[in-house]
């Protein structure tokens, strides 16, 4: 909701103007039930061309959002910080509460019976909450590696996709990440390492690719020409780079949702799926016998 902590008197025309431009961003994205980052939103207003892609304009951005929030302009629920967030430990009311969670949050392992083993990797945190979306629904195992990953998590992944591969199940890593030098070199960086681990995963770049900038036409960055990796990246790409976080949500989902159906059987996630919903049928009829007693 909107509420004014201060007021906006000290707010020019210009930038008053400029929020009804967010507002009507926030509200378009709001109507397919997202929430964005302050980076999102940004891209956002890049690509249509309303600010140009300076670090500056990022800068001035969250400036501008902060006093458009505080002076009860812009909804405080309309822009997600995906990384500080508050923890507190799962409680209920009584056995009925629990009983009525339970129901709510039944889940089968959708992804039983199926032929092949899939997780979802991305470079990126503030990607997270769009990607849930599509592997929640799925049951597919996400993984934000917030740059290049750990030690300690590959070793972790190594021995998931080990355990698969021992039973039989091929694996597949879908990854997501910038077209920048870093961001291309994950991908050997994630094969490779966990080959060190024995697990051969095959690993897939789904965005962003060459083939993506050419087609959605993201705004582009400066070239990191310090990261040690540069070189090559120039030479194959020029001295732009792309981010993926520039793509539209919607995009995003439709594109992991795509990868994730063209790998798993779709009969044997529907008959999941049907016993999922048979089996919280039963709960409710276990909680309506519970009240009745």
């Amino acid at each position: 909701m909107k509420q004014a902590f201060t007021d906006n008197l000290h707010l020019s025309r210009a930038n008053i103007e400029r929020l009804e431009t967010i507002n009507g961003i926030i509200e378009e994205y709001a109507a397919g039930g997202y929430r964005l980052t302050l980076r999102q939103l940004y891209y956002q207003l890049v690509s249509r061309d309303i600010i140009p892609n300076k670090t500056a304009e990022y800068s001035k951005l969250s400036t501008l959002l902060t006093r458009g929030r505080m002076a009860g302009v812009v909804d405080w629920d309309a822009i997600e910080d995906r990384v500080r967030r508050p923890h507190l430990p799962y409680w209920v009311f009584d056995i009925a509460d629990a009983l009525q969670d339970t129901a709510k949050t039944y889940r089968l392992d959708r992804m039983f019976g199926q032929r092949r083993y899939i997780e979802v990797w991305c470079e990126k945190d503030a990607l997270s909450g769009i990607l849930r979306r599509v592997t929640e629904r799925y049951h597919v195992n996400l993984m934000v590696n917030r740059g290049y990953s750990s030690t300690t998590a590959m070793y972790g992944a190594a021995n998931r996709f080990l355990d698969m591969i021992d039973i039989g199940k091929p694996a597949y890593i879908l990854y997501l990440g910038d077209h920048d030098p870093s961001g291309l070199d994950m991908v050997r960086d994630i094969r490779e390492r966990l080959g060190e681990f024995g697990a051969e995963v095959e690993v897939r770049p789904i965005a962003l690719t060459s083939e993506q900038v050419e087609r959605y036409n993201p705004p582009p960055n400066p070239a990191k020409i310090t990261d040690p990796r540069a070189g090559w990246y120039i030479n194959r790409h020029g001295r732009v780079s792309w981010e993926v976080d520039a793509l539209d949500p919607g995009t995003l989902i439709n594109l992991v949702e795509g990868e994730i159906l063209a790998l798993i059987n779709h009969d044997q996630y529907e008959s999941v799926l049907a016993q999922e919903r048979t089996d919280i049928e039963e709960l409710n009829r276990i909680i309506s016998a519970h009240g009745e007693a």
